[in-house]
């Protein structure tokens, strides 16, 4: 009797430790499944914020206008927004511009805009004038693009314009040239459109400065797109500048094929 009682006690106290191990067994199972189903709920919860946030970014009005761009965009794109905040500093002709220094203003019409003087042009001084317009040959922005180059072409179109040009000539070639070698083409064309004005008021004058501009010329009719412009250009400022150009033109481009060919 007392023979089994010993030996119950002994089976006792040896399955005692194995259920102790059972336990923390089952206990690290069900925190590996506890860990495991809180991840993936946090996975689940971060992917539908995700897609909350994408769905509302794609869903926005600005989105959406990016995406379908309004009709006046395409009219003005880079047109300045007055109203918002500026990334950077206002250039020197756009703060001339907007405190009133050009004596004239943009008429918006239904076809083309117009410029309309505070006086006739003619009563004009050139100087600085006529330098600050070409400055702002090298705007990016309406309207400040619009006014400097119709501005620029009529101020030339007056009664005694060569007169007023032919010495403002030292300061206004190196303006020309700075948007002769700016990388926007939409500026470059603007002075050359420019040059060919003045060429055409200021004659075989400009051909003692014409070497600084030519170099730009030179670089931009390697270029498929404006051969045609800058050729064009070329012959203009042979026109009207005489014999002399051509041996000017000639020393800097030797390809050029003269009009009296």
């Amino acid at each position: 009797m007392f023979c089994s009682r010993s030996l119950w006690s002994k089976k006792e106290t040896m399955q005692k430790p194995e259920c102790h191990g059972d336990a923390q067994l089952r206990n690290r199972v069900t925190g590996n499944c506890d860990q495991r189903t809180s991840s993936s709920t946090q996975i689940k919860h971060g992917t539908m914020v995700q897609r909350s946030k994408s769905s509302s970014s794609t869903s926005s009005p600005e989105s959406a206008r990016k995406v379908h761009p309004r009709p006046s965009d395409k009219l003005n794109p880079k047109t300045i927004n007055p109203f918002g905040e500026q990334s950077r500093a206002p250039s020197a002709f756009a703060a001339i511009y907007s405190k009133g220094g050009i004596p004239c203003r943009l008429v918006h019409g239904s076809v083309k805009h117009r410029l309309q003087w505070d006086c006739p042009p003619e009563n004009l001084p050139f100087d600085p004038l006529l330098i600050t317009l070409a400055e702002g040959l090298r705007e990016t922005k309406h309207p400040y693009t619009f006014v400097s180059k119709e501005g620029f072409r009529e101020l030339l179109l007056v009664h005694g314009a060569p007169e007023k040009a032919v010495p403002l000539l030292p300061r206004l070639v190196p303006v020309l040239k700075a948007a002769l070698v700016h990388s926007d083409d939409e500026v470059f064309e603007r002075g050359l459109n420019a040059l060919v004005q003045l060429s055409v008021v200021v004659g075989p004058s400009l051909n003692d400065h014409l070497k600084h501009l030519l170099t730009s010329l030179s670089k931009r009719l390697r270029d498929r797109r404006f051969k045609e412009p800058v050729t064009n250009a070329l012959q203009k400022l042979e026109l009207h500048g005489g014999s002399g150009s051509l041996l000017i033109i000639k020393s800097k481009i030797p390809t050029y094929c003269s009009i009296c060919c």
